[in-house]
């Protein structure tokens, strides 16, 4: 039934894209007629099926069997997926969480069991860390002071000149002499 419904829906929807004076619309209505025929003498045959089962159901002792859905079916039957997933719902959910529980109360004791002499080793590593770092710092600052001087002033001209100049040294007035 459905399967002519959407056919005569593919069909209607063809002759309305169509004009109205094309030669290929004459089919096309030829065919929506027969289709509704057909779907006239399907609705008859439901109506017939649905008296027969109505009138079977009225007789007492009669038995109207429910058609299998899969009667070739290879496997197990339904109901040990049902039982089976209610087994795993009542047992291993809560196992699951009494384990993830005792998992994580361990890790959290593992953690704050921290050892006194590990402690102690890593603040005597960071203070080395730490002193090494200062000395680097002042070596550091040493160069930077030293290459400051050759690049500025007397160091740098003495340097560029090959040799340094002796310095002049000038006799102190005698005011300034100490007796």
């Amino acid at each position: 039934m459905n399967d002519l419904e959407g056919t005569r829906r593919q069909i209607t929807n063809q002759l309305e894209d169509l004009s109205a004076d094309s030669p290929e619309r004459k089919p096309l209505e030829d065919r929506v007629t027969t289709i509704d025929t057909r779907i006239k003498a399907v609705d008859q045959m439901m109506a017939g099926n649905a008296a027969q089962l109505a009138s079977a159901a009225a007789v007492p002792g009669a038995i109207v069997e429910h058609p299998r859905i899969n009667p070739n079916r290879d496997g197990p039957p339904e109901e040990v997926y049902v039982v089976g997933t209610i087994f795993m719902l009542i047992t291993l959910l809560p196992l699951s969480i009494a384990l993830a529980r005792r998992i994580w109360r361990r890790s959290a004791a593992v953690v704050t069991s921290f050892p006194k002499e590990l402690s102690d080793r890593l603040l005597r590593l960071e203070h080395m860390t730490e002193a090494t770092s200062l000395e680097v710092e002042r070596i550091g600052e040493g160069q930077r002071f030293l290459t400051k001087l050759f690049t500025e002033g007397e160091g740098a001209r003495a340097l560029g000149a090959g040799a340094a100049r002796p310095v002049e040294t000038r006799p102190q007035p005698a005011r300034d002499r100490i007796p």
